[in-house]
C-alpha cells in the first residue's frame, strides 16, 4: 500500500494535470461555502448592530404604553388602540409610588413637516418629552443643550434636533441658536442630538424633541403617552412589578383580567428582532445547503468523468502493484482535497465580504473562528461523502479491462 506521502503527491500530479476541470469543480463548492460564511456574518453582525442601536434603552429602562412594543401580530394592535389612553396623571402616580424608579419621565409623538428658509423635511418624528428623559435617554446631547425642567414648565418654544435634520436644513451652519418651524409654530434650536444612525432600514436621527406641554399644545391631547422608567438593574424586576401593580390599581383591573398596557425593555425588542432574523437565517441557510448539495453533486459527476477518463492510468497502476485500495483512497483524497480547496475559497469569499462591510458601513461584520472552522469541516465532509461512489468505481475496475480501454 502506497505511503500518505506519495498518495498525496499523486492527486496534486493528477489535479495540476487537470487545471480546467479541477477549478469548475471546486466552483460549486466555493460558492455555497462564500454563501453560507457570509450569510452566518451578515446575521452575526446585525444582531450585534441591532442591540447596540435598538430603541435606544439601557439595561436598566423599561417603558410603558397602551400598544405592544415588539410584535408581529397586528390585531393585536388594533385590539390595544381601543385600550384607555395613558396620561400624565398615570405617570405621576408611578412617580409616586414607585419605590424602586429612580426616574419616571414620559414621552409622545406624531410627525409633522419642519421648514427652515427655503428647506423643508417632512415625515420628521415629533417628540415631546419630560425634562428628565435627559437622564433616562441613553442617547446624549452632542451640540448645545437639553430643554430644562423650568422650559417645560413655562411651555417655552425650544426644540433638539437629530442630525438628518442638521444635514438637510443646516448644512454648513451651526444650528444651535437658530429657528425652526414645524407647522405653524417656530421654535428655537438649542441643540443636536448625537447621531444614531439606521436600524432595520429606519433613520433614527430624522427627529425633533420639543417640552411636552408644548407638542400638547401643538397636537392636542388625544395621543396617549409612553411612561419611560430608569431604576437600578438590581432593582429593575421589582420595579417592573411595582409600576404594573398600580397602573392596574388605576385602571380598575381586578383578578384575572388582562392588562389594557404593555411594558417594553430593551429584551422585548431584541425578543422580536430574534425571531425575524432567525427566519431569515434559516431560509438563507436552506439556500446555502443546496448550493452545497449541488456542488457536491457536480464533484461526484466529474469524478465519474475522471474515471472514465483515467481507466488506462488506473489499469497501468494495478499492474504495477497497486491495491484496490490504492485506487480508493487516491479518488478519495482527490476529492477531499479539491473540497478542502474550495472551501478555503469560500471562506477567504466571506472574509472579503465581511472586510468591505466593516470598511464601508458602520455594519460591524466579522467572520468568527468557529464559522470558519465549520466551513472547512462542511467542505471535508461533503468531498468525503460525494466522493466515495466515484472512489469504489474506480477501486473495482477489472486491470485487464481497464488497460485495453483508449
Amino acid at each position: 500500500m502506497l505511503a500518505l506521502r506519495d498518495n498525496f503527491v499523486q492527486c496534486f500530479s493528477a489535479l495540476r494535470a487537470h487545471k480546467l476541470r479541477t477549478s469548475l469543480t471546486m466552483l460549486g463548492l466555493t460558492m455555497g461555502v462564500a454563501t453560507l460564511i457570509t450569510v452566518m456574518t451578515i446575521v452575526q453582525g446585525a444582531n450585534l448592530f441591532v442591540e447596540s442601536k435598538i430603541a435606544n434603552l439601557g439595561t436598566n429602562v423599561f417603558q410603558i404604553a397602551r400598544t405592544p412594543f415588539a410584535v408581529t401580530d397586528f390585531t393585536i394592535v388594533l385590539k390595544a388602540l381601543k385600550y384607555k389612553k395613558i396620561e400624565l396623571d398615570d405617570m405621576r402616580a408611578i412617580e409616586e409610588g414607585c419605590r424602586d424608579c429612580e426616574e419616571v419621565g414620559a414621552t409622545v409623538s406624531n410627525t409633522v413637516r419642519a421648514r427652515s428658509g427655503d428647506n423643508e423635511v417632512t415625515d420628521v418624528n415629533l417628540y415631546g418629552q419630560t425634562a428628565n428623559m435627559a437622564d433616562i435617554d441613553t442617547r446624549n446631547v452632542e451640540m448645545g443643550r437639553y430643554f430644562t425642567p423650568s422650559e417645560v414648565e413655562h411651555h417655552t418654544d425650544v426644540c433638539v434636533i437629530g442630525d438628518t435634520l442638521v444635514q438637510r436644513l443646516f448644512l454648513g451652519m451651526d444650528p444651535v441658536g437658530k429657528a425652526l418651524r414645524l407647522g405653524n409654530d417656530e421654535l428655537l434650536v438649542i441643540g443636536v442630538m448625537e447621531k444614531v444612525g439606521s436600524v432595520l432600514g429606519q433613520d433614527q436621527d430624522n427627529f425633533v424633541m420639543v417640552p411636552l406641554p408644548v407638542f400638547l399644545r401643538m397636537k392636542g391631547n388625544q395621543t396617549s403617552l409612553t411612561i419611560n422608567v430608569k431604576t437600578s438593574k438590581e432593582r429593575f424586576e421589582n420595579a417592573q412589578d411595582e409600576a404594573h401593580l398600580i397602573l392596574r390599581a388605576r385602571r380598575h383591573l381586578s383578578g384575572t383580567m388582562e392588562d389594557d398596557f404593555f411594558i417594553g425593555t430593551k429584551e422585548s425588542y431584541m425578543a422580536l428582532w430574534r425571531s425575524i432574523s432567525s427566519a431569515f437565517f434559516a431560509v438563507f441557510i436552506l439556500v446555502s445547503a443546496i448550493s452545497v448539495l449541488i456542488g457536491g453533486i457536480v464533484i461526484m459527476n466529474v469524478m465519474l468523468v475522471s474515471v472514465t477518463l483515467r481507466r488506462r492510468e488506473i489499469g497501468v497502476r494495478r499492474a504495477v502493484g497497486a491495491t484496490k485500495a490504492d485506487i480508493l483512497s487516491q479518488f478519495m483524497v482527490e476529492s477531499v482535497m479539491q473540497c478542502i480547496a474550495g472551501g478555503l475559497a469560500g471562506i477567504t469569499m466571506g472574509f472579503l465580504v465581511a472586510l468591505a462591510l466593516r470598511t464601508y458601513t458602520p455594519f460591524p461584520a466579522s467572520v468568527q473562528t468557529w464559522v470558519a472552522v465549520m466551513g472547512v469541516f462542511l467542505s471535508s465532509a461533503v468531498g468525503l461523502f460525494f466522493g466515495i461512489y466515484p472512489a469504489l468505481r474506480a477501486s473495482q475496475l477489472d486491470p485487464i479491462v481497464a488497460l485495453r480501454s483508449d
